[in-house]
Order: C-alpha cells, then structure tokens, then sequence
C-alpha cells in the first residue's frame, strides 16, 4: 500500500506504541540507533507520517519481520538511509 503524498499525524496511544516498535526494530535490523532511524523515518519521504501512521490498520494486524521487510522496502523506494 502506498500513500505518499497523505500525511496523518499519531492520533492515540496505540498508533504511538506502534510507531515506537517500528523504530526499534527497524533499528535492531539494520544496527543502528534508534534515533537516527527516527530521524530517517520523518526526514525525506516523511514515511513515519506518510505511510506508517496512516497505514497503521492493516501494518500492525502482521507479524515483526513482515513490518520491518515493508518498511525497509518503502526507505529503498524512497531513497531514504540510516
């Protein structure tokens, strides 16, 4: 699914605590620190807010490491590295 260009802010608690393990394990995969992935994610291509958050309903019914392959996939169309 591919939103770019829709922007949604964190609205509750649960899309928080989702964004959070995002970042994390996004951070565990590659080795890197959490902050500079967050950097990365709301940097260029702003895909914390353009495609995590507003895809939070159907990213977060699927597994860990079917998340962090998406979200790893949408940094490499977008150009965007840790």
């Amino acid at each position: 699914m591919d939103v770019k260009g829709s922007r949604k802010a964190i609205e509750n608690e649960r899309e928080l605590e989702f964004a959070v393990f995002c970042i994390e394990n996004v951070a565990a995969r590659l080795g890197k620190p959490s902050d500079e992935v967050y950097r990365a994610l709301t940097g260029k291509g702003d895909i914390l807010n353009q495609y995590i958050v507003p895809c939070y309903e159907s990213l977060h019914t699927q597994g860990r490491d079917y998340i962090v392959n998406d979200i790893l996939e949408v940094m490499q169309e977008r150009g965007v590295t840790v």
